[in-house]
């Protein structure tokens, strides 16, 4: 069959559809609500992933919604700038990434360290975890992240602590950890909806006392920004949180990118014209005041694992969120809101790479180091700090890989030919002077480098200075050794005289 401008539609696409539309409904309520503002804003921006970005060229099956990933940042520019603000950050990041796409520059986010990238996502993960678990227990959390740090052990012994809401949050947990070990069932029902599914009926069934999500109408929720909105780009903290939306949005689509491209053997994505959609789509979204959105790897794994062909399935879901949220709009009122937080706690703890700490630590130890201090910045300071950091110790540490230098020395026929070999950067300059310095003092050296690939400023001039005090040296060395041998004579000849 065929619609949305003949858009094909296959009979895979059709049940993977459904499928991420069931995947997507919960998440995103859940990230509206973990982001601090209306769960509608949320369902608004999966529903123009899936109606926009899903028809635009670039990636063929990956899905794009508000993501966890960025559920910190949202939060704290929700706070320090209020839920006005919203529409201009999100829209200008859109254009921001409209813009890097337009300048084909989508192809040089894969060249971001994967430990960066993996380190800001443990990062949001555990901020997202230490955050939520409040939530999910029924208590008040923290304001700062070192309050909630330090108040975890006080929530472990039960301190201002919900029993319901903390038995539907654990419940939750437990039911997305246990129901996908059913495959079979867990093709036809993702574990998501069935969590929620299942902490909303035991609530109504046991009439359990704890807070239920609030949801409105969709067009009630629409705030385009307004005058006093626009005013504030003119804010440097506003223009940097604009260019961190961009950014890390980007490099978790495109990451996601590449990632789904290696579960099926369909078309590649084009990374300039998904960076483009990806910016049509947050354009859009800040238009409408919601939240920002990427392409989301848990929805894009789940359209890719339902057999999804073709952009269709991607198209369809943002059809059945639209549909569902004006049809039964009541519906989403009986979830309780720690059920949510025990979804996002559970996705908090999916964004943390422990299965690959132990080899890259065995194997890479310094990606490993950059991942982990990537992931600790995040958490002691804030998202965009720490992707800074994780980048500037990623380039260090490539710098430092690279800047291999070595000393060989050769006899050569009454001179000693020393051999300088690699790249010679200020990094390796310590261990170059170094094995230079230990040279004998009283041979003739000849310093020979040909075989430097690559020479630093700060090393070429430390070369020409050593070789210059060695000649030196060695030219008073003989100046001395001659004058020596001059006043040897003039004594022989004076004791020789009668």
């Amino acid at each position: 069959m065929r619609g949305f401008s003949s858009l094909p539609i296959h009979r895979a696409d059709l049940t993977a559809s459904l499928v991420v539309f069931l995947v997507a409904l919960p998440l995103c309520v859940g990230v509206a609500v973990a982001s601090g503002v209306p769960a509608e804003l949320g369902l608004i921006t999966g529903i123009v992933g899936g109606l926009l970005v899903g028809l635009l060229p670039g990636s063929s099956l990956q899905v794009s919604g508000p993501a966890a990933g960025l559920t910190v940042l949202v939060f704290e520019a929700v706070q320090r700038y209020g839920t006005g603000a919203l529409g201009v950050l999100v829209l200008g990041a859109g254009v921001v990434q409209i813009v890097l796409g337009v300048l084909r520059l989508g192809r040089w986010f894969r060249a971001v360290s994967v430990a960066v990238v993996q380190g800001m996502l443990a990062g949001i993960g555990l901020v997202l975890m230490a955050g939520q678990v409040y939530v999910l227990a029924g208590a008040e959390a923290p304001g700062s992240m070192a309050g909630k740090l330090s108040g975890l052990p006080g929530l472990v012994s039960g301190a201002g602590v919900s029993g319901p809401a903390l038995a539907v949050g654990a419940g939750t947990v437990a039911v997305l950890v246990l129901w996908p070990r059913w495959r079979r069932a867990a093709r036809v029902l993702p574990a998501p909806l069935v969590a929620v599914g299942v902490a909303a009926g035991a609530t109504a069934l046991f009439r359990l006392p704890v807070e239920r999500i609030e949801v409105g109408g969709l067009l009630e929720a629409v705030r385009p920004p307004g005058g006093d909105d626009w005013a504030r780009l003119v804010d440097l903290g506003v223009l940097g949180t604009v260019l961190a939306f961009a950014l890390i949005a980007s490099a978790e689509s495109l990451f996601s990118a590449a990632a789904v491209d290696r579960m099926h053997r369909g078309r590649r994505t084009d990374y300039d014209k998904e960076l483009i959609a990806q910016g049509a789509g947050n354009t859009v979204c800040g238009a409408l005041g919601a939240l920002p959105m990427t392409a989301v790897i848990v929805r894009s794994s789940a359209n890719v694992h339902a057999g999804a062909r073709t952009k269709a399935s991607r198209v369809l879901h943002g059809l059945w969120l639209l549909l569902f949220v004006a049809a039964l709009p009541g519906a989403l009122g009986v979830i309780p809101v720690a059920a949510l937080a025990g979804v996002l706690v559970h996705a908090g703890f999916k964004l943390v790479p422990l299965r690959v700490l132990v080899p890259l630590w065995r194997g890479h130890r310094g990606e490993a180091v950059v991942l982990g201090v990537t992931a600790v910045t995040v958490v002691a300071t804030s998202l965009f700090e720490g992707v800074l950091v994780g980048l500037l110790l990623a380039v260090a540490k490539t710098a430092w890989d690279v800047s291999h230098v070595h000393v060989e020395t050769v006899e050569g026929p009454g001179v000693l030919v020393v051999r300088v070999i690699g790249n010679a950067t200020f990094l390796r300059l310590p261990k170059l002077l170094d094995a230079l310095d230990a040279l004998p003092a009283d041979r003739k050296v000849e310093l020979e480098l040909s075989g430097l690939r690559h020479t630093d400023h700060a090393c070429a001039a430390e070369l020409e200075g050593w070789a210059a005090q060695r000649e030196a040296r060695q030219a008073e060395g003989r100046a001395g050794a001659r004058r020596g041998e001059e006043d040897g004579r003039r004594e022989g000849a004076l004791s020789s005289a009668p």
